[in-house]
């Protein structure tokens, strides 16, 4: 399959069984963003993508998705994951989502 018909193939899933996000392509989990839920709000604590995907935008895709998908909940937003995090602070529409206004990671992950 070529890189055009698989970035054409993607989908950003939520699956609550294992607590995360899941990118998608072509049918195939190539990243995730695993997530606790507590007192509503979503905790992220880690963004992993298949070192085989890496730089081509998939780990932005999965945080920009992950992250409307707690603005539609209604869900408070803390960034315990590193990526999760700069990913808010680089784009600042997500800001009001953070707990608290913080996004640097907190506590363990």
């Amino acid at each position: 399959m070529s890189a055009d018909a698989q970035v054409q193939d993607i989908r950003v899933l939520d699956n609550p069984e294992r607590s995360r996000f899941e990118i998608l392509l072509a049918g195939s989990v190539a990243g995730f963003a695993s997530y606790r839920l507590r007192d509503g709000a979503i905790v992220f604590r880690h963004t992993e993508v298949d070192p085989r995907f890496e730089g081509h935008g998939l780990g932005s895709r999965l945080a920009a998705a992950a992250l409307d998908n707690a603005r539609q909940r209604n869900l408070a937003v803390v960034p315990n994951c590193p990526f999760i995090a700069a990913y808010i602070a680089e784009h600042p529409k997500y800001a009001d989502l953070v707990q608290g206004g913080h996004t640097q990671p907190r506590g363990n992950h």
